[in-house]
């Protein structure tokens, strides 16, 4: 792969089960393949497949040993398919860190049995985290006028690229078309189109 605008080594892909993180994790992966170093992913799910929090991490290094966790505060990126999980997730954001975060917002277990109340201030919260690097998607509505929810990951990631000038859109293609299903191809770099479009690069 060429190299990007923003140098980016370590990666951190929160969502809730069912949203497609792990692909998206897979596309962020083969796209920071650079001859010379050494990719690791790591997943941590939460205790529902479908609807638990899910954890991804991606991390580049040049030769040797070195884990596949993303310590604290260390993450060049972080991508949120969804809002609360994605606030989350800040905390392993670096200090001028860039992080893409999906308005979708999915109900907790906790909330949805009347325990607790989901959070009415989360994205002004991302945007005191991580000022002027905090780019908000309304992935879910975009997926829904494609006609499926289950391009809402692409979406993100088509706003990603954007914002960090990661690649050429057509290495980008290249990736998102060999990750889906055939029949869906160009579905999905729609969706990654209409990403790009919201993107602050």
């Amino acid at each position: 792969m060429t190299k990007c605008a923003e140098r980016i080594d370590s990666v951190v892909v929160a969502s809730v089960g069912g949203q497609g993180g792990l692909l998206a994790t897979g596309v962020l992966a083969r796209m920071l393949e650079e001859p010379g170093y050494e990719i690791k992913t790591s997943e941590v799910h939460g205790m529902a497949q479908r609807g638990g929090s899910v954890l991804s991490f991606v991390r580049r290094g040049r030769g040797g040993a070195f884990a596949p966790l993303v310590d604290k505060g260390e993450a060049d990126l972080v991508l949120g398919l969804e809002l609360l999980e994605a606030v989350r997730a800040a905390e392993y954001l670096r200090p001028g860190g860039l992080i893409v975060a999906s308005t979708q917002q999915v109900m907790p277990v906790p909330v949805l049995t009347g325990q607790t109340v989901y959070p009415a201030d989360l994205a002004e919260r991302l945007q005191r985290l991580a000022p002027g690097r905090a780019v908000l998607v309304p992935a879910g509505e975009i997926a829904a006028e494609l006609g499926t929810a289950r391009v809402a990951n692409v979406v993100c990631l088509g706003a990603l690229a954007a914002s960090a000038g990661m690649w050429p859109d057509e290495v980008w293609r290249e990736v998102i078309a060999a990750s889906v299903p055939p029949r869906t191809v160009e579905l999905n770099l729609e969706a990654f189109r209409r990403g790009q479009e919201l993107g602050i690069g």
